[in-house]
């Protein structure tokens, strides 16, 4: 197993040059067990801990290590797990809002290059789920890919294929049924040596099948999906880098009931460029599209040139955002005011210890 196998770069060898100076060795990382890694060395893989001062530096949760990040470790002797002392900048990253009410990111997978987002074509297709996962993956960096999974339950592609139209402008899109083994020939192009992929969808898709085909053997476990809602047991339970028989590196991530997005500002542009590319016929510059005058995009809804359900959904994920941004906001002023309280608290002290002297 070389580096460039793993998907080591030009670009990670720049960003690596000063933590090799350091005697710090590169490393991929495959699985997230917590606060323990698996991860990846030129001629090993080896179980890994993030050292107190990576911990302590980082200011955030995604200052830390996710799979796919590259990272320098520092290893003691062979027996010995190693310490990861840095994170090597990212060139793409996926993420979303941590489920719960706590306003934290969630780092998915980092470092993807393609993206398989995957679509059960049962009666769970949702063509505004997809959406949401077009715009996660349009922000991300990595370049998206819509797999409709299941073909063998429809009889007729043409009302689905209408129906994903507008989002899936400019978006590859491929149909296949895991299950059968069929279709899966298309996605070669798209798993050369050292290129990383990542399979992301709801829980129930097929994404755990499509791996054991991709693979060549059963080593993900399945389930069927429930009857009464065609939703899927979560098979799979800890996101996990996954080498494949031709060289590519695949993400497979737990399936998401609920998506909860991050900061998509970009990738609802992207995803709803019919809607970006109307904008600039709206009366007012900063028109929302949804009270004010003389606006285009709703002209082109009236006119059937848009669909009232597209633009109801780009509302909706404006609005999560416009939440979002509003918590994120007073978790920023909540955070401040900590601090200040903690650096006035030793000031007064040393004030107090001056003082005393």
């Amino acid at each position: 197993m070389s580096l460039s196998s793993l998907g080591w770069t030009s670009r990670e060898e720049g960003a690596f040059a000063p933590h090799a100076a350091a005697g710090l060795v590169p490393a991929r990382v495959a699985v997230a067990y917590g606060a323990t890694f698996r991860v990846y060395l030129e001629d090993d893989d080896i179980l890994a801990d993030v050292s107190g001062r990576l911990r302590h530096d980082a200011h955030a949760r995604r200052d830390l290590p996710a799979v796919g990040d590259w990272v320098a470790v520092r290893r003691g002797n062979p027996s010995d797990r190693a310490t990861i002392q840095a994170v090597l900048p990212r060139k793409s990253v996926f993420s979303r809002k941590a489920a719960g009410n706590e306003t934290v990111e969630q780092i998915v997978a980092a470092n993807v290059d393609t993206a398989f987002i995957v679509a059960g074509l049962d009666h769970d297709f949702n063509p505004r789920r997809l959406e949401r996962y077009l715009a996660m993956t349009w922000e991300s960096g990595a370049r998206p890919v819509i797999l409709l999974n299941k073909a063998d339950l429809v009889t007729d592609l043409g009302p689905v294929l209408s129906a994903i139209g507008p989002t899936a402008a400019g978006v590859d899109v491929h149909v296949l049924s895991s299950k059968f083994d069929r279709g899966l020939e298309a996605l070669a192009p798209y798993l050369g040596p050292g290129q990383t992929v990542a399979l992301v969808g709801s829980s129930g898709v097929g994404k755990s099948t499509i791996i054991n085909r991709l693979l060549g053997i059963e080593r993900q476990r399945t389930a069927e999906v429930r009857e009464k809602d065609q939703r899927g047991r979560h098979t799979t339970t800890h996101r996990e880098l996954v080498r494949l028989p031709g060289g590519a590196l695949l993400v497979d991530t737990p399936g998401m009931r609920e998506l909860q997005l991050w900061s998509v500002d970009e990738g609802v542009r992207e995803t709803f460029d019919d809607i970006t590319a109307l904008a600039p016929g709206c009366a007012f510059g900063d028109c929302r599209h949804d009270t004010e005058p003389r606006c285009a995009v709703k002209a082109a809804v009236a006119d059937g040139r848009l669909s009232a359900a597209r633009l109801e959904n780009f509302h909706k994920l404006q609005r999560e955002q416009d939440h979002l941004a509003d918590r994120q906001d007073a978790l920023a002023l909540q955070e401040d005011k900590a601090k200040n309280k903690v650096l006035h608290k030793a000031l007064r002290k040393r004030l107090r210890e001056k003082g005393a002297k």
